[in-house]
């Protein structure tokens, strides 16, 4: 799948495969900024959803790619400003020029902020950039640059990884300050001197970070947890520690993908907990796709189909 993922020769045919509409359309909520917003006002118009936008394209090391990116970016905020919806939007470090120039990203993070402190300041809603975290040689300047837009009083929130050692302590500095925070359990390869690399370890440390984030604590320091996952069994886990503690159905939410275990995060919001979709958009679907499909062999069919065409 990884292969699949990285094949340029794939994902031109990917792309201009009419059959495999079927597939990006599963995962993907669009091709643009358009297309993108509607498809997160019909979630919450019907499913009482929320959404997540991040337009696709990661690891850019072109200024014309990375403008682009962000024009895209500020475009699907600017589209949404209007609607009533959270103005709740995703980004890699990399995208935004990291891979360039750091002093570059940093503009770039501070003026996609702006533009939702701007748009958003006197709304109700959970509105904010949100860190995305990407490779373990990231997380220190992603942190940083979440904390030093953060101080200016812009609306920030970063995501940490369970599966890395170090999110224990990460996370107890973004509690005492009382941040928002999504908690993930990260897909990005590391060893075993900095992560933990069994599944059942990532776990085990995903329920310990979990106990800390819905902490009485964390909910008096005015922490926002975000609980990243569609395992149904942490979701329970998370409501009934967050009850223990003293917290209340939209005081932290859950986050899960377009397209995945869809049924589950319905029930969710039924039970009267918030809930929100992570939706990427854009043209370049085909890697994001892939990875999806990747993760579970169910989607493996969907697939099949496409590339029969």
């Amino acid at each position: 799948m990884i292969a699949l993922a990285r094949s340029r020769h794939v994902a031109r045919y990917m792309h201009r495969n009419r059959s495999a509409t079927r597939l990006a359309k599963k995962f993907v909520a669009g091709a643009d900024a358009t297309e993108a917003a509607a498809c997160a006002i019909r979630l919450r118009s019907r499913h009482s959803l929320r959404s997540s936008l991040f337009h696709l394209g990661e690891y850019v090391d072109r200024p014309d790619l990375v403008e682009l990116n962000v024009a895209n970016k500020l475009n699907v905020i600017e589209t949404l400003a209007d609607s009533g919806l959270d103005l709740h939007l995703s980004a890699d470090p990399t995208q935004i020029g990291y891979a360039i120039d750091f002093p570059l990203a940093r503009r770039n993070a501070v003026r996609m902020a702006e533009t939702i402190h701007r748009y958003a300041w006197d709304k109700p809603g959970v509105h904010c950039l949100m860190f995305d975290m990407e490779d373990a040689s990231l997380v220190e300047p992603t942190i940083g640059l979440h904390d030093e837009i953060r101080q200016r009083g812009l609306p920030v929130a970063l995501t940490l990884q369970a599966h890395l050692k170090r999110t224990a302590a990460d996370l107890r500095a973004q509690i005492a300050a009382g941040s928002r925070v999504r908690l993930v359990k990260g897909a990005f390869v590391a060893g075993a001197d900095i992560a933990y690399t069994r599944q059942r370890d990532i776990k085990s440390n995903y329920r310990r970070l979990l106990e800390q984030m819905l902490s009485a604590r964390a909910r008096k320091r005015g922490f926002y947890p975000i609980v990243a996952t569609h395992d149904h069994r942490i979701h329970e886990l998370a409501i009934a520690t967050a009850r223990r503690n003293g917290w209340k159905a939209g005081q932290y939410e859950f986050e899960m993908l377009l397209g995945v275990r869809t049924d589950v995060a319905r029930a969710l919001v039924q039970r009267g907990e918030r809930v929100r979709l992570y939706l990427p958009f854009g043209r370049e679907w085909w890697p994001y796709a892939v990875r999806r499909i990747g993760e579970s062999p169910r989607n493996a069919m969907l697939l099949a189909r496409s590339l029969a065409g």
